[in-house]
């Protein structure tokens, strides 16, 4: 039998989580081997309550995870890769946007494919429309940064084989983003269409800020290009203002009783002093990440276990 493992992050799931879970099970019990991996990242609600509940009434199937501090998706779902054992990992979020019979669907079509990894895809995304919009800008980034295939959409709802699994949990950095440690480690990649539904209960933990913060992971961790880019931007700007300056002494040998520009001078200051700090900002940016790096900036502290 499949021994299949569910890795769900929980954040502000309350409402929603104790009837996923007993969900999962009536669907998934008996046809798999199953192991649900809850972790819960420092929820406001009372989320941490209600999954002690539901790993003591469901201890054959269910581990739980309480993280000491808010780290995000990315890092919390991490630390369900680290505990996770099955052959076949899904991950999907607590808000039944991805409806559970479709667990069944991406895990089929792996199996039989043996694909390494089975993203899932919406014909119709039930996601406000600042989140939809954020992750057409991220698929965007990560097809020119990371080489994704255009047509690959990278959901948060996929399914991934142990092997792949393994490779992840190797980085043990403090800025994991899972879609790029995928797409650094293997091309052996489905896609699979499945039903998208109305979030059940509350809003996205997906802030500006949040976003932001992991559009920065993608750019500095898995690329130097945005260096590149700061480099060859200001080659243009030298360039620029190389040929700017050689105009203004050509008019000014050709009309000598011309006025010094002042608001020339002021822009042109501007412009450079812009593009500098954009490039210093980015190099510290990097040594920022690496200094972090160094000093050994966990992904996540567990501060109580529910598995047995």
């Amino acid at each position: 039998m499949l021994k299949l493992s569910i890795v769900i992050p929980v954040y502000n799931g309350a409402n929603s989580i104790g009837r996923l879970v007993p969900e999962l099970i009536n669907q998934f019990g008996t046809k798999y081997d199953l192991e649900i991996v809850l972790v819960n990242d420092y929820s406001p609600d009372n989320s941490e309550e209600v999954c002690i509940q539901v790993q003591k009434k469901y201890a054959q199937w269910v581990k739980f995870y309480s993280l000491a501090k808010n780290v995000g998706e990315h890092n919390a779902v991490m630390a369900g890769l680290n505990k996770c054992t099955g052959d076949k990992v899904v991950i999907m979020d607590d808000d039944f946007q991805n409806p559970p019979e479709s667990v069944v669907d991406l895990v089929e079509y792996s199996v039989t494919h043996q694909f390494d990894v089975v993203y899932s895809y919406y014909e119709d995304k039930k996601h406000h429309w600042f989140r939809n919009l954020g992750s057409q800008f991220n698929n965007l980034v990560a097809s020119w940064m990371l080489k994704k295939p255009r047509d690959l959409y990278l959901s948060s709802f996929k399914v991934i084989d142990r092997f792949l699994v393994d490779e992840v949990i190797k980085y043990n950095l403090p800025f994991p983003y899972i879609d790029g440690l995928i797409l650094r480690t293997t091309s052996n990649i489905g896609r699979l269409k499945v039903a998208h539904c109305e979030r059940e209960e509350g809003e996205s933990g997906y802030t500006l800020t949040k976003l932001v913060r992991l559009w920065m992971n993608m750019f500095t961790n898995f690329s130097i290009l945005p260096l590149r880019v700061a480099m060859f931007v200001g080659m243009l700007a030298a360039i620029f203002g190389f040929i700017y300056g050689g105009v203004i002494i050509l008019e000014k040998f050709l009309n000598p009783d011309l006025p010094s520009g002042y608001a020339s001078i002021v822009a042109s200051i501007a412009f450079f002093a812009g593009v500098q700090l954009m490039a210093i900002g980015m190099v510290g940016e990097y040594l920022g990440r690496l200094f972090l790096s160094n000093n050994r900036h966990p992904q996540y502290t567990i501060r109580k276990s529910f598995d047995s």
